[in-house]
């Protein structure tokens, strides 16, 4: 099949990119708050498996190439309006994501509001076998799990990774391939692993 895509010319590629983007767009919208003007590409993913379309909200004019996800037991999702979600970025939640105006994720960014599995090592064994037998569970769940809070005109650089628990204050920026595990100030920049003070912007 991807080869097949790969022969065809550039204009009828973009041409079908763009009805699978609408097929996409249509389907994420029965299933989540999205604004009619947030653009939804042929790359996103909105995977709601609490069930709940308020679980999920999108602003207007935002642009969505990554994923959204929220757990079967809980999670909820916010992004604020004019923002960017880079391709193969992923934002889970068990818990709770809110993601302000303005706001730049670029690709392959990770930001999860808990630990996915338990620690324990029998709990988190029948979680996987759970999760592939029947799907996430819908009960709740042992797991550890904090809200993460992104502010206004963030930017967080390609590669980064947000954990749970972290506030990013307005107009900060987040180094490529970071780290982010403690709270971020606002107009400062923040790189490594774990991610430390650069300087103010």
């Amino acid at each position: 099949m991807l080869i097949f895509l790969k022969s065809l010319p550039y204009i009828v590629l973009q041409a079908l990119y763009k009805v699978i983007g609408l097929i996409k767009s249509m389907h994420y919208r029965s299933i989540a708050t999205i604004d009619c003007n947030a653009k939804i590409f042929h790359t996103a993913k909105v995977i709601n498996i609490r069930g709940d379309k308020l679980a999920i909200n999108i602003g207007s004019k935002t642009h969505l190439l990554g994923e959204l996800l929220t757990f079967g037991h809980a999670g909820h999702i916010q992004v604020g309006e004019d923002c960017y979600v880079g391709e193969n970025s992923r934002i889970w939640s068990a818990n709770k994501v809110e993601i302000g105006n303005r706001v730049l994720i670029s690709h392959n960014v990770n930001i999860h509001d808990t630990d996915g599995h338990p620690l324990n090592k029998q709990l988190r064994y029948d979680h996987f076998l759970e999760i592939v037998t029947n799907g996430h569970p819908k009960s709740e769940l042992e797991i550890p799990s904090s809200a993460i809070q992104i502010h206004n005109d963030v930017w967080i650089g390609f590669n980064a990774t947000v954990l749970k628990g972290v506030t990013i204050g307005e107009g900060a920026v987040i180094g490529a391939a970071s780290v982010v595990t403690k709270d971020v100030p606002p107009h400062s920049i923040y790189a490594g692993n774990p991610a430390c003070f650069i300087r103010w912007i």
